[in-house]
């Protein structure tokens, strides 16, 4: 099975790779990165990382088959981009919408909800928190 994972991946941290290895167990990982111009627009900041640095980090993951930027814009910049290829779209419960539920299964996939767990005897991590430090 063929699975998509989308995400700015701006501060790459040990909770993103637990998500990946997770989204890893049900097939082939392919992920979706929003373009430095969609980051911003959404989160009223510039990234820390541009995206060819951080397309660099994402496809050196082992976890992951390929990866790409998305075209879009928003939360939502990957729509254009879901291909026949794609089985299934796996999300962590603070990306899940309805809308995003609504677009896999109008286009035939399945849909992930996943907890945000982190690797087992490390602290969980999210990229909300290492802006807080």
């Amino acid at each position: 099975m063929n699975v998509l994972v989308t995400g700015s991946f701006d501060l790459l941290h040990s909770g993103h790779i637990a998500f990946l290895k997770t989204a890893f167990h049900y097939g082939n990982v392919y992920v979706g990165i929003g373009s430095d111009e969609s980051i911003e627009s959404l989160k009223n900041r510039p990234t820390v990382h541009k995206q060819d640095e951080r397309l660099y980090m994402v496809k050196s993951i082992r976890y992951v088959t390929d990866a790409w930027v998305n075209s879009g814009m928003g939360i939502n910049d990957f729509f254009d981009d879901v291909d026949n290829f794609i089985d299934c779209l796996i999300v962590n419960e603070e990306q899940a919408t309805e809308e995003k539920e609504l677009f896999c299964d109008m286009m035939g996939i399945r849909y992930i909800v996943l907890k945000r767990e982190p690797e087992p005897g490390l602290p969980a991590r999210s990229t909300t928190k290492y802006r807080e430090l």
